[in-house]
């Protein structure tokens, strides 16, 4: 008692001796149309992807911009204090120089220095260098024999970069041109 099995098309299914042909040709164009969807979502998946990793690295690098210049405000008032230090270390009468509360103050402006260093601020070197607006305020052009023009000859306030920026420029003296013919 062999149980007999048939095998039966499915519904809306063409066999062979029915033109399966066309059937089989439509199914081919079906899936071809679907794998330049798939190839087109790929594409649009990558350039997705892409544009989030550089909106990413973007990102990240204008977060590190900000916190490295988020303090700027603060770090402008503490070269005032530095100022400050500058001035009372020229005023100070000779006979009080080897002082020891002289050196302790010295150390407590040491001790600003280091931290304004570790934010990343460093002076700008003024004296025998060219004047350059984009860090220099000029305050004073004198005639300055030996001198050539635009050369900076003095500094009246020191000026500051915050990394690659200017967080205060440098009030100098400047060669002025005519003192220097009469050498």
């Amino acid at each position: 008692m062999a149980e007999e099995r048939v095998d039966m098309p499915a519904e809306g299914v063409q066999t062979a001796g029915d033109g399966s042909g066309t059937a089989s040709s439509s199914l081919e164009q079906q899936l071809d149309e679907e794998r330049k969807k798939s190839g087109e979502y790929l594409d649009n998946w990558r350039r997705s992807a892409a544009e989030f990793a550089n909106y990413r690295k973007r990102a990240e690098k204008e977060k590190a911009e900000y916190a490295q210049y988020a303090n700027r405000s603060l770090l402008g008032k503490l070269l005032d204090v530095m100022d400050g230090f500058d001035a009372a270390f020229a005023a100070i009468p000779e006979r009080y120089r080897d002082e020891s509360w002289v050196e302790g103050v010295r150390l407590v402006e040491q001790k600003l220095k280091r931290v304004l260093d570790s934010e990343g601020v460093k002076p700008i070197e003024t004296q025998g260098k060219e004047f350059d607006p984009n860090y220099h305020e000029a305050m004073i052009y004198e005639p300055s024999p030996g001198a050539p023009e635009g050369q900076v000859t003095g500094e009246i306030q020191r000026g500051y970069m915050l990394g690659e920026r200017v967080l205060r420029p440098s009030r100098v003296r400047v060669a002025k041109g005519e003192g220097n013919n009469n050498e």
